[in-house]
């Protein structure tokens, strides 16, 4: 007697950001977005990793309901000034505005910004979530008030942690790029997605 193969999972990317989108479509498997909504307010006495790690799972969490099969993936990315041992840390969050991201720019100047990228991966049927933080970091050149106003003028990256685009002009703003993945840099690391896919027996290839 034939017996049906379970049904392959449907890839939920929970969140309507471009940058995570662009960046997933470079594996080329077809997937869906649901729009996830929850509170990223840190916690009290919440340290940067907690954080990141929190929040990419309540995110794939959050849309879980609309999915009966699937493989949710939830990205969070936390951004901070300091070093996370000492707790002595200033999260960076996106901007919004020209004369917030000047003063960002302002206080990464010659200074090491660190990226962690919650990643979570939430299969609907089991219950099961696989989670892990992969850092970055990127350290400033120095710089000078006309260099700030012409890379803002150029790039606008108001919606962008720490008021940059990696992927586009704010490359020159780095002396030095740290980390094994610069797709986690833009918000969704994708060699650790690949990994987590492949122990849920989702491969990309």
């Amino acid at each position: 007697m034939r017996r049906d193969l379970p049904m392959k999972p449907t890839l939920v990317l929970a969140s309507t950001s471009v940058y995570r989108r662009q960046l997933l479509d470079r594996l080329g498997v077809p997937y869906e977005t649901a729009r996830p909504d929850v509170d990223e307010t840190p916690r009290a006495g919440e340290a940067p990793r907690q954080l990141a790690l929190r929040l990419a799972e309540e995110k794939a969490r959050a849309v879980a309901g609309q999915f009966a099969n699937a493989l949710i993936i939830g990205a969070d990315q936390v951004a901070f000034l300091g070093e996370e041992a000492d707790g002595a840390v200033a999260l960076l969050a996106k901007p919004g505005s020209h004369a917030a991201a000047v003063e960002q720019l302002r206080a990464v100047s010659g200074k090491s910004v660190h990226f962690l990228n919650g990643l979570a991966l939430y299969h609907t049927p089991s219950g099961r979530c696989r989670r892990m933080v992969v850092p970055y970091r990127v350290d400033f050149r120095s710089l000078s008030e006309p260099v700030i106003e012409a890379y803002l003028q150029r790039d606008t990256p108001y919606d962008c942690a720490c008021s940059f685009k990696s992927e586009g002009l704010g490359i020159v703003l780095f002396e030095r790029m740290v980390g094994d993945d610069p797709t986690a840099l833009i918000g969704l690391p994708l060699i650790a997605l690949c990994g987590l896919l492949q122990a849920e027996a989702f491969p990309v290839l």
